[in-house]
């Protein structure tokens, strides 16, 4: 076999793009005809399971080193040695240390005239990297190999942790830019140039590549950039809690959101009206989306991204965190062969990660799911989900109208709002369809009220709802820090309860920690409260009665209350008292 180094004088990569692997090793001279035909045979006793290129390591045809070489040319990328090479440090710059440590890249030549920049990156499975740079810094990226320990090198030569990696030596370095400074005070007075000049500005692309990186490493739900009259405030929600970052100077506000309008293909000249856009990335080999929201306010534009992780959602009923009596009951009502389930709760309780996971368990190749969401969060395999653009008409409503048209089996309506989509649920729901939708109310047995106050007849709902699933989002306990503490009177007292009601059992508490930065909390779970109708519920709601009737009512039948619920899980050691009080406060008024 050849050595590694002696086959990197390469054809030249135009010949080789594109070109089976087998075919791109024997014109590097690595293996000959007859082992590539043997590697083929091999991977057709295997039915193709296996890579080719994973057969010719196990054959020993190729070291590592050049089957990296011979995928990057498939895919058009040199490979080239940077032992050697002296990298200017204006060129290190153009890179931010963590997204060049996060990335696993190095740049090595920077074009000022066509603003390309070259990188080299360890794997060809690492080429979205480059889109990603392209994004995030708004270069023209060019793509190149090399092997895995001259990276590294590289990375440990030039990305030492320095005062840059971090946000006090960004805002340092924009205080101290004198173009940045000259629109201090000019909020609504910038022209369209000088915003697509401002948008390109190094230090405020360095300084949002950061703030978005330790966002998603922080596992981040929201991002938020708020301008105030004389501040300039960042702040992210990591478990349902905003945090504030050290503020930059309020003179960026424009830069910071012309810079996001850039990177979501918004109107940066665009300040008076309301914009929503989505930026795509891969981070760490996650597909990670942003989903931008821009809101012209009284001192220049808010802008709020949400991020979208997939690889940190799990849409499994098991890990939503029902009790096992209720997961069951769940497990029970999707199954229904029709009808209405309602998901209800406030904004960001979890909603659409509970019916989404309820949808992939009912994912099938003999089932028809379609979904009308706005917007539509995730993509989800077999599923068919529709964008609602209200802008242009396509509400819920005549996008339903259309769904029933398609054959669907089991249909999802993002939110009721109004009473149009009301009844076409209902009727979907009356023609055999199980339909999954979501409300926003305190509890189940408001939902009624709710839908009555929409002008819903009350023996639709009787007909067609199954059951109503209420929910809250509590934090979890960190495990690294969990104590067991004994609860204050006054604390029980929140809970309506006394030191009787909770004798033998053991209340838990975070002391704060490095892995949950000292919060005490790490990750949430949901509390839940299922009301699934019966004849004597369906004949209260044809009578009018009250929200409390219903709800004893359902209490009869086994539901168990959010603030029951919440308990439970304070009894579990799952989540402390002050979450209970604070999600459950007002249940029982």
């Amino acid at each position: 076999m050849a050595d590694a180094k002696t086959t990197r004088k390469m054809p030249p990569i135009e010949q080789l793009r594109g070109r089976t692997l087998g075919r791109i090793l024997i014109k590097m001279g690595v293996i000959g005809r007859e082992q590539a035909h043997e590697c083929l045979k091999v991977q057709t006793q295997r039915q193709g399971k296996v890579k080719i290129g994973q057969i010719l390591l196990e054959l020993g045809l190729v070291d590592e080193d050049q089957l990296r070489m011979a995928l990057a040319a498939q895919r058009g990328m040199e490979y080239v040695s940077i032992d050697n090479i002296a990298i200017p440090p204006d060129v290190i710059k153009r890179v931010p240390a963590q997204m060049a440590n996060t990335y696993h890249i190095v740049p090595l030549e920077y074009s000022e005239q066509d603003n390309e920049l070259t990188v080299v990156l360890d794997s060809p499975e690492n080429f979205r990297a480059s889109d990603d740079l392209s994004t995030l810094m708004g270069f023209k990226v060019k793509a190149k190999m090399t092997d895995v320990d001259s990276l590294e090198q590289a990375l440990a030569k030039h990305y030492q942790e320095t005062k840059d990696d971090d946000i006090d030596g960004l805002i340092d370095e924009i205080q101290g830019d004198s173009f940045l400074a000259e629109f201090e005070g000019r909020n609504q007075s910038i022209d369209l140039d000088e915003l697509k000049e401002l948008s390109e500005s190094n230090p405020v692309k360095k300084l949002l590549n950061l703030v978005l990186l330790q966002a998603i490493r922080d596992k981040a739900s929201d991002i938020h950039f708020e301008p105030f009259e004389n501040e300039y405030k960042m702040r992210y929600r990591i478990d349902g809690i905003l945090y504030e970052m050290i503020p930059p100077p309020k003179y960026i506000a424009a830069a910071l959101s012309s810079r996001i309008k850039v990177m979501a293909s918004l109107d940066i000249a665009e300040r008076r009206l309301p914009q929503d856009g989505r930026i795509s990335l891969t981070v760490q080999g996650n597909p990670i989306d942003l989903r931008v929201s821009v809101l012209p306010t009284m001192f220049g534009e808010s802008v709020v991204l949400r991020v979208l992780d997939r690889s940190q959602v799990s849409f499994d009923l098991a890990k939503l965190g029902l009790r096992p009596s209720d997961h069951e009951i769940v497990r029970r009502l999707i199954r229904k062969p029709n009808g209405i389930i309602i998901v209800t709760g406030p904004t960001g309780c979890g909603k659409t990660t509970t019916l989404y996971s309820a949808l992939d368990e009912l994912n099938d190749i003999e089932t028809k799911i379609i979904t009308t969401e706005d917007p539509v969060e995730y993509d989800i395999d077999g599923l068919i989900q529709v964008q609602m653009k209200p802008a242009i008409g396509l509400t819920f409503a005549k996008c339903l109208r259309s769904i029933l048209r398609q054959d669907p089996d089991i249909i999802l309506v993002g939110e009721i709002r109004d009473l149009e989509t009301a009844e076409i649920a209902a009727q979907a729901s009356l023609t055999g369809h199980v339909v999954f939708t979501t409300l926003h109310t305190t509890d189940a047995p408001s939902s009624i009220a709710r839908l009555l106050d929409l002008g819903v007849e009350p023996f639709l709902l009787t007909a067609t709802i199954e059951g109503i699933v209420a929910q809250r989002l509590v934090r979890r306990i960190c495990k690294s820090c969990k104590t067991a503490f004994e609860p204050t009177e006054a604390q029980l007292m929140k809970l309506l309860l006394t030191p009787e009601d909770v004798k033998g059992k053991e209340f838990y508490y975070g002391r704060g920690c490095d892995r949950c930065n000292g919060t005490g909390y790490k990750g949430r779970i949901g509390i839940f409260e299922i009301m699934l109708f019966n004849d004597e519920i369906r004949d209260l709601i044809m009578n009018q009665a009250s929200t409390g009737l219903l709800r004893a009512a359902g209490q009869k039948t086994g539901m168990r209350l959010l603030r029951d619920n919440g308990l439970a899980a304070i009894y579990d050691g799952v989540t402390t008292i002050d979450e209970i009080v604070k999600e459950t406060m007002m249940e029982e008024t």
